[in-house]
């Protein structure tokens, strides 16, 4: 996508249809406060750029009836979700509707080189399916700190090997479109605000439970990043003085006592020391334990695994009733893979923050799941670029 929208007016007319789908001149109108013959200038250009297409008729409104207008149906815009253990890679339309979405199995402590192997060869996979010959732009999201402008992971925990590595420039060579980086929370919170439980919400939380624990905080509809892109660092926030050694190098993070990977550790702690025969029977099947076992163990009764929830949850919702004090959001969403162990963690998040938090904070304050799942990366990645890409060049 060569073109870009003039101004501010075009930039917003760009957004609301992405958001809104096909709509009238008139409604358009309606939306961005422009007379009658200014947004007829502004959407002649738009037209002219091939960014959008006239769409017929709209409905009357009284007098003469105003014409449609929707994006261009052939952008197709590309999310990369790259997770601590796993790549989801989708294609959109220009609405941000998923056209094409695959999953592979990946450790990113393989290292860039190899991650991103994968990723083309799921993105050749994808145009070879017909969804997409080429892309107008790509958003990709990483699970670590990234100095955003520069689009640069900077020493993420959990990544070795990626400090400085220029994901941006190096996916844009590739792909040959542009490319913008964020840490992959940030882009699920703006998944969950497109096309998920967020939708008519501007300030909330979303908390991502996957092999670590990060914080998307959405202000007014935008995310907010911070001075060097490291807001919402939550799993590196102390929760025990002096405790367990955290991958960060500092002790007692939230992330040494919960997240996917605590979990799994904890978990084939309580079948070694006989606290679990549910887990017991688990770990001697497959060598190894991981959140999904500890689901299926607490749905079978098993009180340890209960119990390994019941205080993870209670952990997290610690620190969380300190930002809803702190912050007073209209929502707070959980996601990631952690949330396949669903309720019993959802409550005991919920009655730790109800039970901290003043009042005031908590009286309308829903604590959710995302509905989005596991597309809700790539949906966010695909709303980055086109947030870039729908602004004024």
């Amino acid at each position: 996508m060569t073109a870009r929208p003039g101004n501010a007016h075009q930039a917003r007319l760009l957004r609301l249809l992405r958001d809104g789908g096909p709509n009238s001149r008139a409604a358009l109108g309606d939306r961005v406060r422009l007379s009658r013959s200014k947004l007829a200038v502004e959407v002649d250009r738009l037209l002219e750029t091939g960014l959008v297409v006239a769409d017929g008729l709209a409905a009357s409104r009284g007098g003469r009836r105003s014409h449609n207008v929707r994006l261009a149906p052939q952008l197709r815009f590309l999310g990369v979700d790259i997770g601590a253990t796993s790549i989801d890679v989708a294609v959109t339309g220009p609405e941000l509707e998923i056209l094409g979405h695959l999953t592979q199995p990946m450790d990113v402590r393989e290292g860039p080189v190899a991650v991103f192997d994968q990723v083309l060869a799921m993105v050749a996979k994808l145009r070879d399916s017909g969804v997409a010959e080429g892309f107008d732009g790509a958003g990709v999201g990483v699970p670590g700190p990234v100095r955003f402008p520069e689009g640069v992971p900077v020493a993420p925990p959990i990544m070795p090997g990626w400090d400085g590595f220029p994901v941006r420039e190096v996916l844009g060579q590739e792909l040959g479109c542009p490319v913008m980086v964020d840490n992959d929370v940030n882009l699920m919170a703006m998944g969950e605000m497109q096309a998920g439980v967020a939708r008519s919400v501007r300030d909330f939380f979303c908390v991502k439970i996957g092999t670590g624990i990060g914080c998307g905080v959405v202000v007014g509809g935008e995310v907010h990043r911070g001075t060097t892109g490291s807001a919402g660092d939550i799993g590196h926030i102390r929760v025990v003085t002096d405790g367990r050694q955290c991958a960060c190098g500092n002790r007692g993070c939230l992330e040494a006592y919960f997240g996917g990977a605590a979990l799994a550790r904890d978990a084939e702690s309580a079948a070694r020391d006989g606290r679990s025969a549910e887990l017991a029977t688990r770990l001697e099947s497959a060598g190894r334990l991981s959140a999904p076992d500890v689901a299926a163990a607490a749905s079978a009764g098993d009180a340890a695994a209960l119990d390994l929830i019941r205080e993870g949850g209670a952990r997290v919702g610690q620190v969380i009733a300190g930002l809803v004090s702190f912050f007073n959001p209209a929502l707070v969403v959980i996601g990631g893979g952690v949330t396949g162990l669903g309720h019993n963690l959802l409550a005991s998040v919920r009655t730790q923050v109800y039970r901290q938090s003043l009042p005031l904070a908590t009286g309308n304050l829903p604590i959710v799941l995302g509905e989005l799942g596991q597309v809700a990366g790539v949906t966010g990645a695909a709303r980055l670029i086109t947030d870039h890409l729908y602004s004024p060049a």
